[in-house]
């Protein structure tokens, strides 16, 4: 067989020689054959695509965070290659959800053992897609401030979270699905393909990679309890607070320009969001045992 594996060297602000060493030696003695892509920025997307048509690898595995995880599913979408992910990066969102171990020995038992699934993604605007979670408002300011600061420890990442609670903003939401627009004043509306954010925090209670559907939530109430939860604890967010829309596709109309991120990257602010189900677009790879092998 043969595995490709796409490395973001600064992903996370580590220096990935670790787990380049530990790919490089188990595959030293392997009869299967592996090629390692770091990324540079420059046509990546170009290279990959040369690396899976031409090369044809059996498996490819993201080796990085969730930035590193979409730029791999990106070149995959709607081809049979199983697609795996080595949490490696700042932002491991995905591999959470998918329960990839931290080791790299635990994780070639999963690329090995575990199961290829045909997975939904979500298509955003037509032009991007988000395989975890999307969201406008309080989140995606967030995420801004910690791309723009350099934030480490507990203590840091709590004092930036005050500061965005400080100054959070409620926005005033048009919510069309299929023939019913709902409008709604929330301090953050998620587009949710999965259940939960890197920092374990249930948003998505009903989240399926496989149901066909994605989730809208939308959070109307805000306290420091639910923004530490969302952020810290592996709990569920407060029903009462909450509300959930199934749907396969829908459009956002927000009042005034919001933050709007996907998959921990920070896109700008936004008036205007589309959102539709692709339906196993992506064939990902689950551990042995995942609760959503059982589905």
């Amino acid at each position: 067989m043969k595995f490709l594996f796409i490395m973001n060297p600064v992903s996370g602000g580590k220096n990935k020689g670790t787990w380049e060493t530990a790919i490089r030696d188990y595959f030293r003695d392997s009869p299967h054959k592996c090629e390692i892509y770091s990324t540079n920025g420059e046509n990546d997307a170009e290279s990959l695509r040369y690396w899976v048509d031409d090369w044809k690898p059996d498996k490819v595995v993201a080796v990085g965070g969730d930035g590193t995880l979409k730029q791999a599913a990106e070149i995959l979408l709607h081809k049979n290659i199983p697609l795996a992910v080595f949490p490696a990066g700042s932002a491991n969102g995905m591999a959470r959800e998918l329960q990839m171990p931290q080791s790299a020995e635990e994780c070639f038992k999963v690329l090995f053992e575990g199961e290829a699934r045909p997975t939904d993604i979500i298509r955003i605007n037509e032009r991007q897609i988000c395989l975890h979670l999307s969201d406008i408002g309080l989140n995606a300011q967030l995420v801004k401030y910690f791309e723009e600061n350099d934030v480490r420890g507990k203590i840091g990442y709590a004092r930036e979270v005050l500061k965005v609670l400080w100054k959070r903003t409620l926005m005033n939401v048009r919510i069309k699905k299929g023939d019913e627009t709902i409008v709604r004043n929330a301090f953050m509306v998620v587009l949710a393909n999965a259940s939960m954010y890197g920092t374990g925090a249930r948003i998505n209670p009903m989240g399926d990679l496989h149901d066909g559907l994605f989730e809208v939530v939308i959070l109307r109430k805000l306290s420091l309890t639910e923004l530490f939860k969302m952020l810290f604890l592996n709990r569920p967010f407060n029903p009462k607070k909450t509300e959930v829309l199934q749907a396969d596709l829908v459009s956002l109309d927000i009042r005034k320009r919001a933050y709007f991120q996907i998959d921990g990257e920070y896109l700008g602010k936004t008036t205007r969001v589309t959102a539709r189900i692709e339906k196993a677009a992506l064939m990902l790879i689950f551990p042995p045992g995942h609760p959503s092998l059982a589905s």
